[in-house]
This record gives C-alpha cells, structure tokens and sequence, in this order.
C-alpha cells in the first residue's frame, strides 16, 4: 500500500507557492518518489511516474479526494480517502516531521530561499536520511 499528499512551501516571494508531492510505502514508511510542482495533473502524473515500476504495478494509492490524482493514478490502483479514515494518515505524518525537521517548510518562516534549487536540495537530503533510519 502507497500513501501519497501534498504539502506547500514557497521560494522567495510568498507568492511563489511550490507543491511537494510525496508517495510513502505504508509497510516501511520510506518515501518511494517525490516530485516539486503546482497542484495540476501533469505534477500528479509525474509522481506517479517516479515510484518504481513493481509499486504501479501491483500496490493500490491511497491519496485525499485532490481531483489530480484521480487523473494520474489508474482507477484499479487508486483509492481517495478522507482524512478522518486514517488511510494516509503515515504520509500525512510525514509532512509533519518535514516541517519539524527542515526550517525552509515550515509555514511561517524565517527561513527561506530566494533559488529554487536550496529548498529542492534540502528536501533530498532529508528524504535521504529519513530513508536510512526507516530501513
């Protein structure tokens, strides 16, 4: 089982919103694909293209009701779910710690990056290590 969410942050101007879509295997709680973008269909497709080939295959999604996923994901893979059912509640969480963890996503924040590639950086490194203390 995948859970996938979305979670916003900005580059410089607080305007300039940027979406971070994550996918998160239930079981071990590793992040399998993450993508930077808007909140369109094509950012959901490409999420769904970077998680391995056996997740697409074989492994249902599990995302909130967001219409761009039901674009993206095949319907036989694909379960939208509230959040009051817990469901996705593990990637949920992880945008939480993100937040706790790596100042730049925090919502109100000092914090910030006027490069577009900083907080990209910053992010991949967390995953990286998030990854190694969930094997």
């Amino acid at each position: 089982m995948i859970e996938a969410d979305e979670l916003w942050s900005f580059v410089g101007p607080k305007d300039q919103v940027r979406w971070v879509w994550v996918a998160l295997d239930e079981g071990t709680r590793r992040v399998l694909a993450m993508v930077v973008g808007d909140r369109s269909a094509a950012t959901a497709q490409r999420l769904w293209g970077a998680l391995p080939r056996g997740y697409r295959t074989g492994v249902t999604v599990y995302t909130d009701v967001l219409a761009s996923y039901r674009q993206a994901i095949p319907r036989a893979r694909h379960r939208a779910v509230g959040k009051d059912t817990g469901l996705a509640a593990h990637v949920e969480r992880f945008g939480l710690t993100l937040r706790q963890r790596c100042a730049r996503f925090v919502r109100k924040t000092l914090s910030f990056s006027k490069c577009e590639m900083i907080p990209l950086g910053a992010l991949w490194y967390f995953i990286r290590l998030y990854n190694l203390c969930h094997q």
